[in-house]
């Protein structure tokens, strides 16, 4: 039999391939739309109290590194080393962070040792995230604590045991559209009482939280007429993540010939303390 005198059925006319291209068409449709709408779902979810403080904590924590300012302007900066990573949990959810700060040379020597409590602000204030610093009650059992073993830490049971004096609590609030920070924020303008140095009856501290984990941070003593006693002025230290490739090389020596070192201490408000 010829092949010839067989007709092929016309899909146009085909009542079944007109509803195959019907349901296709409303699948397709269907896919379209839940797409679209879980799109929307997640560019439009907004972003909790919870989620602006785990921001903070992560941005906290890390190596950094003052380096460039310290090359840009040797005279008012030091190269100091940052260092702070996760050591509890509150009950309430609160971070509690440990923190050391130590000159780029001597970086398991430090000389300013804090825990960061990092959690939401409080509904009633205008603000995002909450950081307070508390001293700790045996500074010396907790030197290099980031650097070490997890199993030779101490356990966060301890740590929260050891969580002493407040000193100061920052409130960060999100930076606007367009600026280079993603939360910003200062202690209340009379600051809290200290004593450390100096002459100093209180100190302020200023926070800012930028992309890629970089750190701004100010702190500042004044006296009991208003003078400005210990801290930078010119503006705040600048802690840049080091590149992985650098942790373990040594950076080129800073030239400090240009300032006795004991004048360019009395500068920095680390050691002001």
């Amino acid at each position: 039999m010829c092949p010839g005198s067989e007709s092929v059925p016309d899909s146009k006319s085909d009542p079944n391939s007109n509803g195959w291209s019907r349901a296709r068409g409303a699948v397709l449709k269907s896919l379209v739309l839940i797409g679209g709408a879980l799109l929307v779902r997640r560019l439009t979810k907004s972003t909790t109290r919870w989620d602006h403080a785990r921001i903070v904590a992560q941005s906290l924590s890390g190596e950094k590194f003052s380096k460039e300012q310290a090359v840009r302007d040797p005279d008012n900066y030091f190269n100091f080393r940052w260092l702070s990573c996760p050591a509890a949990d509150m009950v309430d959810g609160s971070k509690v962070l440990y923190f050391e700060q130590a000159f780029w040379r001597t970086p398991h020597k430090p000389f300013r040792q804090r825990f960061f409590m990092v959690k939401p602000c409080a509904k009633e204030l205008k603000c995002d995230v909450e950081v307070s610093t508390y001293a700790i009650r045996d500074a010396e059992e907790y030197k290099n604590f980031c650097d070490r073993p997890r199993d030779q830490r101490p356990e966060p049971e301890e740590v929260i045991g050891d969580i002493a004096e407040h000193l100061t609590t920052i409130h960060l609030k999100r930076c606007e559209r367009g600026k280079r920070c993603l939360y910003e924020g200062s202690t209340p303008a009379d600051g809290f009482p200290n004593s450390w140095q100096n002459g100093a009856t209180r100190c302020t501290s200023e926070l800012a939280v930028l992309k890629n984990n970089e750190i701004h941070a100010w702190d500042r003593g004044y006296d009991v007429d208003g003078n400005q006693v210990w801290g930078v002025k010119g503006g705040p230290y600048e802690f840049k993540p080091a590149p992985a490739s650098s942790f373990d090389d040594a950076f080129n020596p800073l030239s400090f010939a240009s300032q006795p070192l004991g004048k360019r201490i009395e500068g920095s408000f680390v050691l002001q303390e």
